[in-house]
């Protein structure tokens, strides 16, 4: 077995990469601290070989919550350069990933653009990719039609891939025996289920999961695996197809380590509020700890439109609780493929969820921001409180309308202005 270096392989050898040096300069992590999440797996620093522009951040154990943002085209709305505002909105609003979806058009040219241009972690899904590219029945498509897909997009520059390896024969005789009210929600693993059962085979990615590890090895892509049965509704959550193919992962987790690749591991999905503390503890005890990567969760299923905050809910306990990383959900989620504002307004609400659940975990220096933000209230300075802002932009427009010192809820009912003016005649 050919030797590749790594991030884990590296930090095995007491090696610091670049993109380590990365991380220890945004994090406030310790060097040896780092070094040993990499080799034990509890931290990821996906960071595929190509992608030559990356600053790279880590994912896991002592480190801020990062949140990512899904874009990409459908065939309904096959516009690359909407997707190219949609990434730079992503830089802008201080995203630390992206996940390319596409599912139509010239993918590579767009996937090689993002790599070229775009230095935060880049992943995508290279199933999809393997139907718009081979033009074939599903039924039809090969075990190395799946691979090859998924080494192109490990040349391409891709740092990490979501590959469903855990939702395997047992999986679907479960959700035969216990049919479930959404069934299967994720688009990768409904379209390996289906596979699977016009073929009567096994997933080829589980059933081959070394295949997939060599191909990661060779070009440092982490694996982001899949959860192909994620509850797609409350009724469906922490259901036994979803806690069986947790297990699977857990199994698979391990393998990938033992090959130096690094894991993140996928979760829910749409799960009731005090489901999820249990949810991610479950996780990290049979993943082995391992990073967890969370969609929402979302926590009710009554609010298209508004799931954005759904998700920012369920996202913040999600972190307070174990997730690392939070995928955005906008509000045209279940609705649209999401506009530019809808973007900025997922990304938004994930990194409140995100910044709320580091303070909540003590994360040393989370709440540094939020103090300074409260002495620039106390003084009413609001051009430091707009530099505190998560969102400047938004913070100034709404005071445009404010009178000299104070804003207009309250005018001269301000309860700091006159708070301040009793204290300062207090102390004279």
């Amino acid at each position: 077995m050919k030797k590749y270096l790594t991030q884990k392989l590296a930090a095995s050898k007491g090696i610091i990469t670049k993109q380590m040096e990365d991380v220890l300069k945004k994090e406030n992590i310790a060097k040896d601290t780092l070094l040993e999440g990499v080799v034990n797996g509890s931290i990821a620093i996906p960071a595929n070989k190509n992608h030559k522009c990356l600053i790279g951040a880590g994912i896991g154990k002592g480190l801020a919550t990062k949140v990512n943002v899904n874009l990409g085209v459908s065939a309904d709305r096959c516009s690359f350069e909407s997707e190219i505002q949609k990434a730079e909105l992503a830089l802008k609003y201080k995203a630390d990933a992206i996940m390319d979806l596409s599912v139509s058009g010239n993918t590579q040219k767009f996937r090689k653009d993002l790599v070229k241009r775009i230095p935060i972690m880049i992943g995508t899904v290279p199933i999809y990719d393997t139907l718009v590219r081979t033009q074939k029945s599903l039924k039809d498509i090969t075990l190395d039609e799946w691979f090859d897909m998924v080494e192109i997009h490990a040349e391409d520059g891709i740092d990490f891939i979501t590959i469903h390896a855990g939702l395997n024969q047992k999986c679907l005789n479960t959700i035969a025996q216990k049919p479930r009210q959404t069934g299967i929600v994720s688009r990768g693993g409904s379209i390996l289920a289906q596979w699977m059962v016009e073929n009567q085979r096994e997933n080829p990615f589980y059933e081959n999961f070394d295949r997939l590890v060599e191909i990661c090895r060779k070009y440092d892509v982490c694996i982001s695996l899949g959860d192909g049965l994620r509850p797609g509704a409350l009724k469906d959550s922490t259901d036994a197809p979803q806690i069986e193919e947790l297990i699977t992962l857990g199994e698979l987790v391990k393998i990938a380590w033992d090959q130096d690749v690094q894991v993140m591991v996928e979760g829910p999905g749409h799960m009731p509020l005090n489901e999820i503390e249990m949810n991610m503890k479950l996780q990290k005890k049979l993943c082995h700890d391992a990073p967890f990567y969370v969609l929402g969760p979302i926590v009710t299923d009554i609010a298209p439109g508004y799931d954005h905050i759904t998700s920012a809910i369920g996202g913040a306990a999600a972190a307070m609780h174990g997730a690392d990383f939070l995928c955005y959900v906008t509000p045209a989620e279940h609705l649209r493929l999401p506009d530019a504002d809808d973007v900025k307004q997922g990304i938004m609400a994930a990194r409140i969820a995100a910044h709320a659940a580091d303070i909540a975990n003590k994360l040393p220096g989370a709440s540094d921001i939020d103090n300074q933000m409260g002495t620039f209230r106390k003084d009413l300075d609001w051009e430091g409180q707009f530099r505190c802002a998560i969102d400047p932009e938004k913070a100034r427009k709404y005071s445009e309308f404010s009178i000299n010192d104070v804003c207009t809820m309250c005018g001269d009912f301000c309860a700091v202005k006159r708070s301040n003016k009793i204290f300062k005649n207090s102390c004279k």
